[in-house]
């Protein structure tokens, strides 16, 4: 039987290091939001949205992938940023009325309850945007940045990550999706593909891109690419799990929409129980795959802990 990698729950303290990559994230943020004119209405709505805070996920784990390898996470920090402006994107437009209608994102009103439903269209067509324009140009915004070659291929990776063939076609899916009265098995398989194109190509492009940023070879953009599978699909797991059951005060949105427009969910397939002991499992097979890396590992592996017990 294969071993399972352990760690010291004392010898790693993540909270802090979310902290400080969160911090460094943020300013990033803000200096390529003041390149914009902070008195119009777009820069102001795109600001309400990216500067809400939230977990950061996407961008830590570009981050951390890149120490996994023993590289400079600096040279991550300009594809982990266009990251977290396309994910913010992606949530502007996900909370519209035309999709899932939410009134709350990140503990503060969506932007289009704070702005309007089309500047919050046109604050996620900036974001998306904007991204690759960081991304392909980011010598304004960053002191050390990949060479241009490693750009390109960035550019590549998560525009396909996030456009027809990932994100987009997901939440397609997803406004798509079957009712309950289908087989449970044709039901299960077809929300494990949803979730791989919505959730989990931003989570894989994510940790491969910060291996990508600071050189890693094939072999091991493919093995990380093993651990975020598994950690992606966990990581929607959760999420179906604190819609039933999360406090809306701690997660800073509503729960039980899913309940109420009768969404297809792990635990309506599966149960509550039975869909916790599937993360857990998805998140020890996704800490395998880490073993060669070692001790620079850590961080990857505290963050696939933290997406099982998180509350928010």
């Amino acid at each position: 039987m294969k071993s399972r990698l352990t760690m010291n729950p004392d010898a790693f303290d993540l909270s802090e290091y979310l902290a400080k990559k969160r911090n460094l994230l943020d300013s990033t943020l803000l200096k390529i939001l003041s390149m914009q004119s902070a008195e119009l209405e777009l820069t102001r709505a795109v600001s309400h949205s990216l500067m809400a805070g939230g977990k950061r996920l996407r961008p830590v784990l570009c981050m951390a992938a890149a120490q996994a390898l023993g590289g400079d996470y600096h040279l991550a920090l300009p594809p982990a940023c266009a990251i977290e402006m396309i994910h913010t994107y992606s949530l502007i437009h996900d909370d519209l009325p035309a999709m899932d209608d939410d009134d709350l994102r990140r503990g503060v009103p969506t932007c289009h309850k704070a702005f309007s439903e089309a500047t919050a269209v046109l604050a996620g067509d900036a974001l998306l945007t904007h991204a690759f324009t960081v991304l392909a140009h980011p010598a304004p915004y960053f002191n050390i940045v990949p060479n241009n070659a490693t750009l390109l291929e960035l550019v590549f990776m998560i525009s396909r990550a996030a456009g027809v063939n990932g994100m987009v076609e997901g939440q397609m899916m997803d406004m798509l999706a079957p009712d309950m009265d289908m087989p449970r098995e044709n039901a299960l398989n077809y929300l494990k593909k949803l979730h791989w194109l919505k959730t989990g190509q931003m989570i894989k492009v994510s940790v491969q891109a910060g291996a990508v940023a600071v050189g890693g070879s094939r072999e091991m953009v493919d093995q990380l690419g093993r651990y975020s599978e598994k950690i992606g699909l966990a990581f929607q797991v959760v999420d179906d799990i604190l819609n039933v059951e999360g406090d809306p005060a701690v997660m800073g949105k509503a729960t039980g929409s899913d309940a109420e427009h009768e969404k297809l969910t792990f635990p309506a397939l599966l149960g509550l129980e039975p869909s916790r002991k599937f993360a857990k499992e998805l998140v020890a097979d996704a800490k395998d795959s880490l073993i060669s890396f070692g001790e620079k590992a850590r961080p990857l592996m505290a963050i696939a802990d933290y997406i099982i017990t998180r509350k928010r």
